[in-house]
């Protein structure tokens, strides 16, 4: 047999297996490059600053059953001051779309709620957006910017979606959140979606929005510079909850977000550059967090990707991955660098709270890119699906040659308390993974054999399965 698709079942692998298990390839010299990077990103994340003036809504005509005019009014004010805080007192506020612009900070005092309108027509006229990585005019999200600068979401309120089984989740089309038969769904829109996608119709002949049913995200500044949003709970969003796309120098600290609709996600930086997700608690059906870089031929041809994202001391409560790279990542993702996250577990339930510490997902219609992902110092009790995973396999069908260019993935000092298996690294013959690291970690009760399929230079080392030490 070819010794580079070996079988190797000494270690607790199974299936076929490039050589390479044990070499020193993310060596001292790749974790310095890596540490070098990481500081570099560090340096230039910084959250921006507001003057201080203070332009409370209720000034601008602002009332507890409709908001939206005064918010409005506020906001224009703020920047047209040269920035401040637009504040949002405390009790229960109606409103439609929020469209934040540069210098302002939408601040939410202790107590104070923004509940966002369940009309659709609340959010139209359409925008310029993307819907699950597809180039599109849609609903505009809940709080939106575009083209704007030095722009936050503070304090210590509240924003409500309103998102349930009787308003948008329905409309995923599952009886799991509402829908039944008579009622409208996505399924149609989001099918011709994906055709005009894959051949490549004009984004200009894109048009949804009204009498269609993509559900719109929650908070999406787009092309935005110097984002902050901090302290706020963040739940029920219609879909993603906090989406910032082709945005650069962005900080998302100390946020809760509650989201347990479908589609879900709690905070999706796409094709952003230099990201600090820091402090955060997610408890979502959905990712908790998802790097993203484009879907298919919109993100190969827009090549927009994801670099410079640092997560850290972020606590999961519920979810598929704590942190997914992809699935849509067609622009390419690099420079991730996970620290210190908490999956906690809960006494009084036995069931799968994450599914995925780490899960790099793609398929074979990406394309793309995945490389220098650096996830370390993890503390799981929670039961587990696969702490690690890295698949090509996620959605099947389509083209069976772009395959992503997955490499140089380290996954050090992990403790997981209860799992199926402590890690599933599959690639593809004509496509291998090249150049991951399992280090230092204890994988404490694990139900099969961890895997290993098509992926060269894999380093297995100080790691103990059970009662048994691999590498």
């Amino acid at each position: 047999m070819n010794p580079s698709r070996r079988r190797i079942l000494g270690l607790g692998l199974t299936g076929v297996v490039a050589a390479g298990i044990g070499s020193d390839l993310l060596g001292p010299a790749a974790a310095t490059a890596s540490s070098d990077r990481e500081l570099s990103v560090r340096s230039r994340i910084r959250p921006p600053r507001f003057p201080d003036r203070w332009f409370p809504i209720t000034e601008y005509g602002a009332t507890p059953e409709n908001a939206t005019d005064g918010i409005a009014r506020a906001i224009r004010a703020c920047n047209a001051a040269g920035g401040g805080h637009v504040v949002i007192p405390p009790g229960v506020w109606q409103t439609g779309a929020i469209h934040l612009l540069s210098y302002v900070d939408l601040h939410l005092w202790e107590g104070a709620t923004l509940r966002f309108s369940t009309d659709p027509a609340a959010y139209l006229p359409v925008v310029r957006t993307r819907w699950q990585s597809v180039e599109v005019y849609n609903f505009s999200s809940l709080i939106r910017a575009e083209n704007q600068t030095d722009i936050a979401i503070t304090g210590s309120g509240v924003l409500d979606g309103a998102g349930d089984n009787e308003h948008w989740w329905y409309l995923i089309g599952s009886g799991q959140y509402g829908w039944h038969k008579g009622l409208p769904n996505q399924r149609a829109d989001w099918g011709a979606l994906e055709r005009m996608n894959n051949e490549q119709v004009p984004l200009e002949q894109r048009v949804f929005g009204e009498g269609h049913y993509l559900r719109p995200s929650f908070i999406q500044p787009f092309r935005c510079r110097n984002v902050l949003i901090e302290g706020v709970t963040v739940r029920n969003s219609p879909m993603w909850t906090i989406h910032p796309l082709e945005c650069g120098n962005v900080t998302v600290k100390d946020v809760q977000v509650h989201n347990l609709g479908p589609n879900g996600d709690g905070c999706n930086p796409e094709s952003c550059t230099d990201v600090l997700i820091q402090g955060c608690t997610f408890e979502t059906h959905d990712d908790c967090i998802a790097v993203k870089s484009g879907r298919d031929a919109d993100g190969r041809r827009l090549g927009l990707p994801s670099r410079g994202i640092v997560i850290e001391d972020c606590t999961f409560l519920s979810g598929g991955a704590a942190v997914a790279i992809g699935s849509e990542m067609s622009g390419g993702i690099e420079d991730v660098f996970v620290r210190r996250l908490r999956m906690p577990a809960d006494p009084a339930a036995d069931e799968a709270f994450m599914q995925w510490m780490l899960c790099v997902k793609s398929t074979s219609t990406r394309g793309g890119y995945v490389r220098n992902i650096d996830v370390r110092d993890i503390d799981c009790a929670a039961w587990t699906y696969r702490p690690l995973e890295i698949t090509f396999s996620y959605q099947g069908g389509g083209d069976q040659t772009l395959f992503p260019d997955v490499r140089d993935i380290r996954f050090d000092n992990v403790r997981v308390g209860r799992a199926e298996r402590a890690y599933r690294i599959v690639g593809a013959e004509t496509m291998p993974i090249r150049s991951v690291a399992v280090t230092n970690s204890h994988f404490d009760v694990v139900a099969a054999e961890a895997v290993v399929q098509y992926a060269d230079d894999v380093k297995i080392r100080n790691v103990r399965i059970g009662d048994t030490r691999v590498g």
